[in-house]
């Protein structure tokens, strides 16, 4: 899919001016199902990000997840999770009557029985222009779209086991079989593509909203892929996987503030090599796909394109690993060849070398801070706000992170005494330090402070997103309308005004 060149955007311009943003995943938006959407809610939070002068919604990859929820394991680089469409959007348009669901709206099925009598109502009506689109949607993605749907039918068909356990002659991609189970599967592919179909047209007009309402719409993209993806099944050739899937080694990283044992993710490695001499084609179709989607992009991990951190697949953590350089500054060059517009953020926390520093700023790439991570009583750390720069994002904390209120009440967090000195704040309470927090992002020289919306209902740590290195209870928090005090979003809005973003 080309990029959408009609509309035009000041993507490079955010970079240059100051302005403030709102991190929340769209599932974390309220309504009455098990996941938030890109419905009425999604439209509200817009309208709410701009009252209040916020010109920059981040979010979290919005790809299909595996069981764990993890958008950072998603099945597809390219598919949306169709957890997020809106089936309000179905009934306006008269494909879907929500009465005849006999599912509790709490039921981990009700959202697919929606979706598959949506399907079957949409090719009932037999509308041309619908029907056009559709077949222009899967023209335009026809590098993914096909081997997605069969590899979700088939997933589906083995009851959700890894691509790796098929049978053999379809984890080997064998064309005579993988035809004959296309053909015995159609109306599961059908079905998924015309999720997929449904989730890009919703998503498109609620990005041209937020472009009526001078809110940027601000993407991730993983750096790796899951091991159990499309991606790796129909094109194995880009990674360090063999004929069955095996790797020999595994992403991660090295210990660090996050866990002392590093975190194994599990993800197949690139195969370097291969992409470099096929002019990282994969990576120009991500990319594009990503960019049709938002006005600017982090890539998480960035460090991994200068070097991996690889883990023999045996090892049960991530201590026992090396570093091995990556081609990125080749792939970048490509990359900035490739598109008239690449706005990128560098993810550049954890182990940042000089190399990573100088591959970052030789593309004018914006960089993190977080001030979570400022207060450990050194006056050389690089997220206290006197060594931020304009060319940085700042956060008072990621999705990673605890909520600021949570950090601010575990004093073992941080060095107390250099934080009241530094804040000149003194012994006040744990609510006053995250609004010392907030003022502090704000005022910074940073070009865009961001704020979990955590932060901005002043929540605990029960409202944290995710635990890095815990599998369990990640990914679920969503927030209710109701938790929006008046005092805090005055505050909030003051700040941003005060400090002219």
């Amino acid at each position: 899919m080309t990029v959408n060149q009609e509309r035009p955007r000041d993507v490079a311009g955010i970079f240059k001016q100051r302005s403030a943003g709102l991190l929340l995943h769209p599932t974390s938006l309220p309504g009455p199902l098990l996941s938030g959407d890109i419905g009425h809610n999604a439209y509200r939070f817009i309208e709410f990000l701009n009252g209040i002068g916020i010109k920059v919604w981040q979010m979290l990859p919005l790809g299909p997840t595996h069981d764990d929820r993890s958008p950072y394991q998603c099945l597809s680089a390219h598919a949306a999770n169709p957890e997020l469409i809106s089936l309000d959007w179905l009934v306006d348009r008269q494909w879907l009557e929500i009465a005849s669901i006999d599912l509790p709206l709490d039921d981990k099925s009700y959202r697919s029985a929606c979706l598959l009598q949506a399907k079957a109502n949409f090719y009932q009506q037999k509308d041309e222009k619908w029907f056009s689109q559709l077949a222009t949607f899967k023209k335009e993605h026809v590098a993914w779209l096909e081997d997605y749907a069969l590899y979700i039918a088939l997933k589906k068909q083995y009851r959700g086991v890894a691509w790796f356990a098929w049978p053999e002659k379809l984890a080997h991609r064998d064309m005579v079989t993988m035809n004959e189970s296309a053909a015995q599967l159609s109306d599961e592919i059908e079905q998924v593509i015309f999720e997929q179909f449904i989730f890009f047209t919703q998503w498109h007009e609620l990005h041209e909203y937020a472009a009526r309402h001078d809110v940027k719409l601000f993407g991730d993209m993983p750096i790796f892929v899951a091991h159990d993806s499309a991606d790796v099944w129909a094109s194995r050739q880009n990674f360090l996987v063999d004929e069955n899937g095996v790797m020999p080694f595994v992403a991660g990283v090295p210990p660090d503030a996050f866990s002392e044992t590093g975190q194994r993710w599990g993800n197949p490695l690139y195969d370097w090599a291969y992409m470099s001499a096929d002019g990282f084609a994969w990576w120009k179709r991500r990319f594009t796909t990503q960019l049709s989607l938002f006005d600017l992009l982090r890539i998480d991990h960035f460090r991994g394109l200068e070097a991996c951190w690889m883990i023999p697949a045996d090892e049960d953590t991530a201590m026992n690993g090396h570093w091995q350089q990556t081609p990125g500054n080749e792939l970048l060059a490509v990359l900035f060849e490739s598109f008239p517009y690449l706005p990128l953020v560098a993810e550049d926390l954890g182990v940042i070398t000089d190399e990573v520093i100088a591959l970052k700023n030789s593309y004018s790439l914006p960089g993190m801070k977080v001030l979570q991570f400022a207060f450990d009583g050194n006056n050389n750390n690089p997220h206290l706000p006197h060594h931020q720069l304009s060319n940085d994002l700042v956060y008072t904390g990621t999705h990673d992170n605890d909520t600021t209120l949570g950090w601010a009440s575990d004093e073992n967090n941080y060095n107390r005494t250099f934080f009241e000195q530094y804040a000149d704040c003194g012994d006040t309470s744990v609510e006053e330090k995250v609004h010392v927090m907030l003022r502090m992002a704000m005022a910074s020289p940073s070009c865009i402070a961001v704020i979990p919306m955590q932060d901005l209902l002043m929540l605990g740590s029960e409202a944290r997103m995710n635990v890095p290195g815990t599998v369990g209870d990640n990914w679920q928090w969503r927030f209710e309308w109701s938790q929006l005090k008046p005092e805090m979003v005055d505050s909030i809005k003051h700040y941003i005004e005060s400090n002219q973003r």
